[in-house]
């Protein structure tokens, strides 16, 4: 009975029946009932890489900061310089919380000087949501439009000519991290970006929920003639992988640094934000630990959570994220390591079942295709 329970208390996406329909597998998924795979996770990375998918990414948070006070409070909240923002650019930040960890990380789009909205990730929209709200003390104006938006991710090399014919914007000329309102599929006040977590180009598109529908089927018939295909949470997250991009609750938490992360370069210091002196100091003095990549060279995959060891078999660290790779057909992950064995080319030892498995530190990305 617990499970029937479970199930109805899962949120679902204004998408989630069409899922169903087209008999995709479905998983709770940050308290959404979501599609993990519909023909198989090789199957489904391997179209993203070389043609065009598409993910329902409608379970992410989107808040809007609007009015006076929204610059600053958006640049006190967040770790990268929102002062390089134009109208129609994205940046990727953090969210540092007050002990040196993160809250979150997320997406900042500027409107315009006065209006941004904030893509945040599902598990943390709540805890998101009051985080900001403890530093708006400056009563700007803030709007938590999650539940009504819809966000489909279409990515890959084929993405702007599968859907190029839907829209007025050039979508070949956006650059990575812009993005355009238009019409869309006979929509208006759509947003497209040119974002993803992929690594293999595409777009991302927000809407009303009311839409779905509408949008999703003109996708498909839009981009029949590139083998438009509906893509699962778990090529997401081997896509993900292969670029080395960070998931939020295995390689960065509110335990982890942006610092200890390798985020530095999302990591500001010229204004100050949430702990900025703390973080300051630790990129200054170094940090004991740090997330690194690593290439499996005896055979084995890491999962979260195994044990790195050095060669006498003493414990460095840990696997945050592991998987076999489609693209690269070899094992693959990332994990935090004590500094001394984070430099290129180490040998590291990942514990498998009582058995110390070699890899090696790589810099990421894996796939560089």
């Amino acid at each position: 009975m617990a499970q029937t329970s479970d199930l109805l208390e899962l949120k679902s996406t204004a998408l989630t029946a069409k899922h169903i329909e087209l008999g995709a597998k479905m998983v709770p998924f940050a308290g959404y009932n979501m599609p993990l795979q519909y023909e198989g996770l090789t199957v489904e990375h391997l179209a993203v890489r070389s043609g065009v998918g598409v993910f329902d990414v409608s379970h992410m948070g989107e808040f809007i900061i609007r009015g006076e006070g929204a610059f600053d409070l958006v640049q006190k909240v967040t770790s990268n310089d929102v002062a390089a923002l134009v109208d129609g650019k994205v940046q990727y930040s953090c969210f540092p919380n007050e002990t040196g960890g993160i809250v979150d990380d997320l997406l900042v789009y500027r409107i315009d000087n006065k209006t941004y909205m904030l893509v945040v990730n599902a598990s943390n929209i709540d805890k998101d949501w009051a985080h900001v709200s403890k530093y708006n003390t400056a009563g700007v104006e803030m709007i938590n439009i999650s539940d009504k938006t819809t966000l489909l991710a279409v990515q890959g090399p084929k993405a702007a000519e599968a859907l190029q014919s839907l829209t007025d914007i050039n979508l070949s000329e956006m650059t990575y991290y812009t993005f355009k309102k238009g019409v869309f599929a006979g929509v208006e006040n759509v947003l497209v970006s040119a974002t993803g977590y992929t690594g293999a180009g595409g777009f991302e598109i927000y809407f009303e929920n009311k839409d779905a529908d509408k949008i999703w089927n003109a996708v498909f018939e839009a981009g029949a003639a590139q083998d438009i295909r509906p893509i699962g949470l778990a090529a997401r997250d081997t896509l993900r992988l292969e670029m080395g991009f960070c998931l939020y609750g295995n390689d960065i938490d509110d335990t982890t640094s942006p610092i200890e992360a390798g985020l530095g370069w999302i990591t500001k210091f010229n204004h100050e934000f949430t702990n900025s002196a703390a973080l300051l100091k630790q990129k200054e003095e170094g940090v004991a630990k740090k997330l690194v990549g690593f290439e499996m060279i005896d055979r084995g995959i890491p999962r979260h959570d195994y044990v790195i060891v050095d060669a006498e078999g003493n414990e460095i660290g840990k696997v945050t994220s592991g998987t076999q790779a489609p693209s690269l057909q070899k094992a693959i992950g990332l994990g935090y390591v004590n500094t001394a064995f984070s430099k290129v080319g180490t040998e590291i030892y990942i514990r498998i079942r009582d058995k110390q498995v070699k890899a090696q530190v790589v810099r990421p990305p894996f796939y560089k295709g």
